[in-house]
């Protein structure tokens, strides 16, 4: 009897361990998937969701206060994430998000603001964006259009001149 039990366990634990491990905390985007209310995502740039550097076209010596453009090649994207999080840098999409648009900082670039809606998709940073040439800053992901229950991500950034 005991046999006869365990042969029917195995199998059972067997697909627990492979659903378990099929899991993962943080859900890895493989095809573009368009965003919708109520999900928790995190923001993403240069590929670091904690802090990230972007390059900037700053040569030289640079004084306090000085500005420049970010280098071509460099992206922003969301992912969203498998279960909720409480993490100060993850958002929430809120009841009715469906756009992720993203903040650079650069007050010039509020009109034509960045404007995610799949996760897993990059778009580049504009070169004609305005940022420090060197410094600290966050660059900010606002679930569109915003709820009561909606919540900003946030990347730390440190802007860096090319030498």
């Amino acid at each position: 009897m005991f046999r006869t039990a365990a042969a029917r366990l195995v199998p059972l634990a067997a697909a627990a361990l492979v659903a378990a491990t099929a899991l993962p905390a943080s859900a890895e985007v493989i095809d573009p998937a368009p965003i919708a209310p109520n999900q928790y995502f995190y923001g993403y740039v240069n590929g670091q969701t904690g802090h990230a550097t972007i390059k900037m076209a700053c040569f030289g010596p640079v004084h306090p206060g000085q500005t420049g453009h970010p280098l071509a090649g460099q992206s922003v994207e969301v992912r969203p994430l498998a279960i909720s999080s409480s993490a100060a840098s993850a958002g929430y999409t809120g009841g009715g998000g469906t756009t992720i648009t993203v903040d650079l900082g650069d007050p010039s670039t509020v009109s034509r603001a960045l404007a995610l809606r799949y996760y897993g998709v990059k778009a580049e940073i504009p070169v004609t964006a305005t940022l420090p040439c060197y410094g600290s800053g966050k660059v900010t992901f606002t679930p569109m259009p915003t709820s009561w229950t909606a919540r900003a991500a946030t990347v730390l950034v440190d802007y860096v001149g090319q030498p």
